[in-house]
């Protein structure tokens, strides 16, 4: 057993924000950050696009930024928690590269904004097309040198420990609980062990491997959503799926390389296999609608064509300049043979971020106590039911701070009575698994399920079929989880069963169409 007085489950954005304030603020409490993956290995790293943030007072404002979040969200945002998230931004953002980030710009130190699809101006601040990797190298560095951070890569977070885990109270309803820490497998020996904690901060990532075809890297198994619906906590707003319009056709490896946003935004216009434009007959903004908007339309053109994709045309854009901008991108483009001066480059959209999750308030806060989120795992009400480009980064940090900020200011000895009693884990009579096999089938089977039944546009019919098949694969993932010794790829695939369920219910219990969530026999608003 282990203890510290914060629990860290992740470590991209969010999770590392969160760490270094509180490490750096507080030298004598420990913080204790667990990731399943390498020290650096988290969605941030893979962004490409950038944060979006108010920085030029001239030509751009709060209000702009809060009403284009709000636009984008389609009607189901929290107007409170956008115009906070927008108006902590500038301070946060100045923060962070006095952390070390860098972001692009002229040789009189100003910053290169761009503009990406749903905003009305320039305010996009990125790092070439890798900004995300650039946050995180920063962050990492900075959060390398706090002696009384700990952080702990291949450890798999595998459940909360809340009064269920107690022998009295594990058939009692999931009522007013509250969160000791969890149960932590170190991957390399298999063990299991609890790290009980003051407090816990689920900063797990998103869902998008749940599709498989996704621009996620392949840890985003949902883990947090599922650990912390396992725990009773509220989850809302699964059936919010969001689709990214460009991902690279052609290229079957997981993750899905992405080509960001802000290539639209740079000038690319998405165009048929002739040629043709087709954005400007669904969407007065054409290519730099919102992103469900867009990716919704291709969908729309691939069934009515009957063509595997569609194409970003770069043609007409100064290439030296797109290299200048977008270099990992060329470099990609240019090792599958495609000259982007000359060249289509394939797209298709593929799943890319989660906005609904767990419900958090305004200061991080879950519905199971001690136990806060943030981070693309979290539901803070700010992207409704559409997600405006480049504002997960600034979300993920605000949220981080909110947390930061409340805990700062609270006492670490509330509602600890059990943390001296957590029990161990018991894996007594369990076996060693020689079933692997039925792990791989039981991930390929779900992700076609998701892909197939429940992508961008949905029906009830095939919501019904899925969870008809989802139950299938949920009978035989939980025999053997009761049966056999914990491994990290059963505990992921019992995550995205789990996820997959919400979505899927949620999506049922949705009865209008809103952002990036369709349903064809829905009445249309």
């Amino acid at each position: 057993m282990q203890k510290t007085d914060y629990l860290v489950i992740g470590s991209g954005i969010a999770g590392l924000t969160f760490a270094l304030k509180m490490a750096q603020h507080f030298p004598k409490r420990k913080v204790t950050i667990v990731t399943k993956g390498d020290r650096e290995e988290s969605n941030t790293k893979y962004a490409q696009g950038g944060i979006a943030v108010v920085l030029d007072k001239q030509k751009d404002s709060f209000e702009r930024h809060v009403e284009d979040t709000l636009v984008a969200g389609d009607g189901l945002c929290d107007t409170k928690v956008v115009e906070m998230v927008v108006k902590k931004a500038p301070g946060l953002f100045c923060e962070l590269m006095g952390w070390g980030a860098r972001f692009d710009a002229d040789e009189s130190g100003e910053l290169n904004l761009g503009k990406e699809g749903g905003h009305s101006t320039k305010r996009v601040a990125h790092f070439k097309d890798s900004t995300g990797y650039e946050i995180e190298r920063a962050l990492l560095a900075y959060c390398s040198d706090l002696k009384n951070i700990e952080l702990l890569p291949e450890h798999f977070a595998v459940d909360l420990i809340t009064e269920h885990h107690f022998s009295e109270q594990r058939k009692g309803p999931k009522t007013n609980f509250s969160c000791y820490g969890a149960y932590v497998l170190e991957q390399g020996s298999g063990s299991i062990f609890p790290i009980v904690a003051s407090y816990t901060i689920m900063a797990a990532g998103g869902i998008g491997q749940v599709y498989g075809h996704t621009t996620n890297p392949i840890i985003a198994t949902g883990d947090g959503v599922a650990m912390a619906y396992r725990a009773g906590a509220r989850i809302q707003d699964m059936e919010f799926v969001q689709f990214h319009p460009t991902a690279l056709y052609g290229d079957e490896r997981s993750p899905a390389f992405l080509i960001s946003e802000a290539v639209r935004g740079f000038g690319a216009y998405l165009v048929d296999d002739r040629g043709h434009r087709f954005m400007p007959k669904y969407d007065a903004r054409a290519e730099l609608a919102p992103r469900d908007i867009v990716s919704r339309s291709i969908d729309f053109e691939l069934k009515r064509t009957g063509k595997k994709c569609v194409y970003l045309d770069c043609r007409h854009l100064d290439a030296q300049e797109f290299v200048t901008h977008f270099p990992n991108i060329h470099q990609k483009c240019l090792s599958l043979g495609i000259d982007i001066s000359k060249d289509f480059i394939p797209v298709v959209p593929a799943a890319h971020y989660l906005c609904g999750g767990i419900v958090v308030d305004m200061k991080g806060r879950t519905t199971l106590n001690n136990l806060f989120a943030c981070g693309e795992c979290a539901r803070t009400g700010l992207h409704g039911a559409n997600r405006l480009a480049s504002n997960s980064l600034l979300e993920a940090l605000v949220y981080a701070d909110q947390i930061f900020s409340h805990l700062s200011t609270t006492r670490s000895s509330e509602s600890r009575s059990k943390k001296n009693d957590i029990p161990l884990w018991d894996d007594q009579g369990m076996v060693i698994s020689k079933e692997n096999v039925l792990l791989s089938y039981g991930l390929e089977q779900l992700q076609g399920i998701m892909q197939n039944y429940v992508g961008i546009v949905r029906n009830n019919r095939r919501l019904k079929k899925a969870k008809q098949h989802l139950e299938l694969i949920h009978r035989d993932v939980e025999e053997l989880y009761q049966q056999t010794k914990l491994n990290t790829a059963l505990c992921e695939l019992r995550n995205m069963v789990g996820v997959a369920h919400l979505i899927i219910e949620q999506s049922l219990g949705r009865k209008t169409n809103k952002g990036g969530f369709y349903n064809a026999d829905n009445k249309q608003d």
